[in-house]
């Protein structure tokens, strides 16, 4: 594992997931938008990953979020693929699509796109576990464009852990 790239804290938030996992027999998958395959290779960097990551999918426009994760088209277009309701359909699809029982969904904007009228950075995430909402929450980072992927993959492992912790098993 570089550690350049995955701290300390954030190991250890993975090690707790991993253990979560194994002890319920469950596994992760993950629907991204506006991280863009962070919170995937986070996962990925988990010892033993295998044995509770299934895989994730990328869908960075709305099309695609219909497509593979069956948001609904119209809506997806009107709220320009972002909004909480859409991360908890792609959190709960990708349960379906990789045949596991946490899901986790973020889609938002990384970067501002005044032409749209997006004026400001933040990102909806959910978590899901088996079919039940856990954690629909909208994040606003510290940070702009790379920076924000990357603080709002952390930010959702983060919240993973806790919730996880929190959890009987």
């Amino acid at each position: 594992m570089n550690s350049d790239l995955i701290s300390k804290q954030l190991s250890d938030q993975l090690e707790l997931i991993k253990n979560f996992c194994i002890q319920n027999g469950e596994t992760i998958a993950a629907a991204e938008s506006v991280t863009s395959g962070v919170i995937q290779f986070m996962l990925s960097t988990a010892q033993e990953a295998q044995q509770i990551y299934q895989g994730g999918i990328t869908v960075y426009n709305s099309a695609q979020k219909a497509i593979h994760l069956n948001a609904d088209p119209v809506y997806a277009e009107k709220v320009k693929g972002v909004s909480s309701e859409l991360s908890t359909q792609l959190a709960r699809s990708a349960c379906t699509l990789f045949r596991s029982q946490i899901g986790i969904g973020i889609t938002g904007f990384a970067t501002p796109v005044p032409e749209e009228g997006i004026n400001e950075v933040f990102a909806y995430v959910s978590i899901t576990r088996n079919g039940e909402l856990l954690v629909n929450e909208k994040l606003v980072p510290e940070t702009k464009g790379p920076a924000a992927q990357w603080e709002f993959a952390e930010t959702t492992i983060q919240r993973l852990a806790t919730i996880l912790s929190n959890t009987k098993h």
